[in-house]
């Protein structure tokens, strides 16, 4: 047989697009039989413009897929990708009737009879694990084997559609082969047009969580049971895709990848032992399973960065989601990570079916406390209603679709559009397409709910310190106090404008404005350009018309996240700055012009260690503090400098010399110094500063 593995079309811009590991899988496990293998992996089609987006395009994967000629066409399908692996499996049965077309993944193991009975041009389901149940299909389509016998597929006999007893799942993951990346394009492929710095992979490292989070789709599908492989199975292959297929940063695809510490600190240990502890890579964590310790040995293993869920600040949507987050430990974690070297993602999850404005706004206050703490990545998503969860069950009834979460997009093949046979088919069955739809909030409308998860990171990226304390000052929930904002920045013809922009203060990492927002939503749209434009004046307007101010210190802390966003998008780094002294009366120093220097009447630097402890404080020590903002690779670095420093780099224009700086600071710092002696020091002082990368290389008369 002619077997075409499908990963069906996808774009989304911010995202990346991997090798498709569950088609992987499905090859390697065939590789031994008689059977012709083929992956089509349209995303990475898209991407390289093999592929049109357009209202064709369904038909031309059908086209494309066909020229294999394939006898059985089986489908990765997820939450974004279902509509288009129906309409291409529409498409193939038109074009060849003989073809098998089988689907399988998380929506499809949940949906699997509703999918049959609504679609009758797919023939089988393969629900849960895939690698003993597919081939054993394959079999059973070549006529070896019934399909009754085979445990975990649903299929369609004589008109009815059968569901099969579950298969068990595998109990020794090791038992599975190595993922055999030949079956896909070079790895470097999907990373230049991606436009990324590194090949990336996701590795496999575990199945399974035994929580309960009501939204959840994986604990069920791996029926609440958790299986690793052996961390020497993970560190080979780790070390094969690195040396063979030239794999440079990894995705641990394992949700509860430090649950059981002792793997955690096996895998670490192993990789460190290995010489392989070069190789960065991410993986998912609990707060509740980590600890400072345990962070450590994960940097010195490689670990770059990890996500932490955290779902809600609202005890009450913690209940409902059942989960237990100790706020307290958040902020210890949070800080440890970072001090660790390694920079958190911390995501959380508005827009619940129960919860209220108070709920909602405890958790934007978790989520800009959390912010403020340092170099942490701050995630909001609207709740999304998953086939097969506990959500799905009890208000599955309740959906309605206007506004698309994140678990819907990436389907807009229409002109950025989504193509109208596409909704059509969306509206045609919410049971089926439940992730296209919404459930009503109590805390606030879903328009506005997409407007937070649209642009509140904005704010939790740009400014979470002066943000949440302008909320504290006023004593205004969050929430109201965001759309304030919106509605302030939308008043400027500027906030139209979208496109790549560079997001600072997280390592340089780069990101893509919000997509466009329709409807009512076209009025209010946030860029962090515009943000940084506006949030200034935002604040000072906000504070003036407050009558006394406790926390008198705010303006200057805006002041301070304003610095750290423009050293930012500072110039890169210069050459060495050279000092030689017998040449000090025609050195003219010029100041780097990444970096930036500024003046403060508060205890700045005391301030921001307090908010690191998530603790913000009525007061703060009025005080002379002079900072220097410089861009760096791994983020813009602060350091407080004395006075002399300070005036001396506000004299460091490129067109005095050293000679005529020293003659201007001599009379304010040069007290029991000779004229000679001091200006050897402002020299000493410049070398000092060229060390730090404050001075840009010197010009000479």
């Amino acid at each position: 047989m002619n077997i075409a593995l499908v990963f069906p079309p996808f774009y989304f811009e911010p995202m990346y697009n991997l090798p498709p590991l569950g088609l992987i899988n499905l090859a390697t496990v065939l590789k031994s039989s008689p059977h012709l293998v083929k992956i089509f992996d349209f995303p990475l089609d898209i991407r390289c413009k093999a592929l049109p987006m357009d209202r064709d395009i369904y038909r031309a994967c059908a086209r494309h897929i066909l020229q294999f000629t394939p006898d059985l066409a089986a489908f990765s399908v997820q939450c974004a990708t279902y509509p288009p692996a129906v309409r291409i499996a529409e498409e193939l049965k038109k074009l060849d009737p003989a073809i098998k077309i089988v689907f399988g993944g998380h929506n499809a193991s949940s949906v699997d009879e509703i999918t049959l009975l609504r679609f009758p041009f797919i023939d089988a389901i393969v629900r849960g694990e895939g690698e003993v149940t597919f081939p054993e299909l394959v079999r059973a389509f070549e006529g070896h084997v019934t399909l009754g016998s085979i445990d975990g597929i649903t299929f369609r006999m004589s008109g009815q559609v059968v569901r099969n007893p579950d298969r068990e799942l595998i109990e020794k993951l090791d038992s599975l082969p190595v993922s055999d990346y030949t079956f896909v394009p070079p790895l470097h492929e999907y990373r230049d047009v991606c436009g990324i710095d590194r090949s990336v992979v996701i590795l496999e490292v575990g199945r399974g969580c035994p929580h309960r989070c009501v939204y959840c789709s994986q604990s069920i599908m791996w029926k609440r049971r958790v299986r690793t492989f052996s961390t020497e199975r993970i560190i080979g292959e780790m070390k094969n895709l690195a040396e063979n297929f030239g794999a440079e940063c990894f995705l641990l695809a394992f949700d509860q990848f430090t649950a059981k510490r002792g793997f955690a600190e096996q895998f670490c240990r192993g990789l460190i032992d290995a010489g392989l502890n070069h190789l960065p890579w991410y993986c998912i964590s609990r707060l509740d399973t980590v600890d400072k310790d345990l962070l450590n040995l994960m940097r010195k293993a490689g670990c770059e960065t990890m996500c932490y869920g955290i779902d809600s600040g609202s005890k009450k949507t913690l209940a409902f989601i059942r989960k237990d987050i100790d706020r307290e430990v958040l902020f210890d974690r949070v800080r440890e990570t970072t001090e660790a070297g390694i920079v958190p993602t911390l995501s959380f999850v508005i827009g619940f079916p129960e919860e209220s404005r108070q709920d909602l706004d405890a958790t934007l206050e978790l989520a800009l406390k959390s912010a403020a703490t340092g170099n942490a990545n701050i995630l909001v998503q609207l709740a999304t209603i998953l086939p097969g969860t506990d959500l799905y069950e009890k208000y599955g009834s309740r959906l309605v679709r206007q506004v698309d979460s994140y678990f819907s997009l990436g389907i807009e093949f229409d002109q950025g559009k989504r193509i109208a046979s596409d909704d059509a088919l969306i509206d045609s069955d919410p049971a089926v397409f439940s992730s296209f739809y919404n459930v009503p909030c109590p805390a606030a409308t879903l328009e506005e709910l997409n407007e937070t998860t649209s642009y509140f990171t904005i704010i939790a990226t740009l400014y979470p310190r002066s943000f949440f304390l302008l909320s504290l000052e006023l004593n205004r929930p969050i929430l109201d106090l965001f759309f304030s904002f919106l509605d302030r920045v939308a008043e400027d013809a500027q906030t139209v404008e979208h496109g790549n922009v560079s997001w600072p203060g997280h390592g340089g990492t780069r990101g893509r404005d919000p997509r466009p927002p329709t409807g009512k939503l076209a009025e209010r749209w946030l860029t962090p350009q515009a943000c940084l434009a506006h949030f200034s004046d935002f604040a000072a307007e906000s504070l003036a018309r407050h009558d006394t101010l406790v926390r008198e210190y705010i303006p200057e802390v805006v002041k301070y996240e304003t610095c750290l966003l423009d050293a930012g998008h500072a110039e890169p780094p210069p050459s060495t700055f050279h000092i030689d002294s017998s040449r000090i009366g025609r050195i003219k120093p010029l100041r780097n012009g990444k970096t930036s220097i500024e003046r403060f009447t508060f205890d700045i630097p005391s301030l921001i260690l307090e908010f690191k402890y998530g603790r913000f404080p009525d007061n703060c020590p009025r005080e002379a503090v002079f900072l220097a903002f410089t861009h760096a690779p791994g983020g813009t670095q602060v350091r407080q400098i004395n006075e002399f420093g300070f005036d001396f780099l506000r004299l460091c224009d490129g067109q005095s010399t050293l000679e005529q700086i020293a003659d201007q600071l001599y009379q304010k710092y040069g007290a029991n110094k000779e004229r000679e002696e001091f200006a050897l020091m402002c020299a000493e002082a410049a070398g000092t500063l060229a060390d730090l990368e404050a001075l840009a290389p010197f010009a000479s008369a």
